[in-house]
């Protein structure tokens, strides 16, 4: 199925916001560049809670990778283009979503160390 810019969200809200004042700088890529980070922000968290805290990094690494698979994919894809700018947002997106997932559990982490060493009998 092929739609017509015409029935695309993203172009639907970027014709809602131009006769807004002030918003010129908004532009269609800058949104689109908004959404693919904000498409990302969720796989960040998930990776995050699926590997655990102290693997932090695969999940950004996860996240590139995917972003990096997803881009060479399009690549084969009759009438889609590749976009390294799809890249970076989608990579900032999946850090968002890690960074939100550390601060998110960071409270929980400290009460579950804070509670083994409580019972950790101390050499003394």
């Amino acid at each position: 199925v092929h739609l017509d810019d015409t029935k695309r969200p993203t172009k639907r809200l970027a014709s809602l916001l131009d006769p807004v004042p002030g918003a010129y700088w908004f532009t269609f890529s800058r949104l689109v560049f908004l959404a693919n980070v904000a498409m990302f922000v969720p796989l960040g968290l998930f990776f995050v809670l699926l590997l655990g805290r102290s693997r932090w990094w695969l999940s950004i690494l996860l996240g590139v990778a995917m972003t990096v698979g997803i881009e060479l994919a399009q690549q084969s894809i009759a009438g889609r283009v590749s976009d390294p700018r799809d890249v970076v947002a989608n990579s900032l997106g999946a850090v968002i979503g890690t960074l939100l997932a550390l601060l998110l559990t960071a409270s929980k982490a400290r009460r579950i160390r804070r509670e083994a060493r409580l019972s950790t009998p101390s050499a003394v």
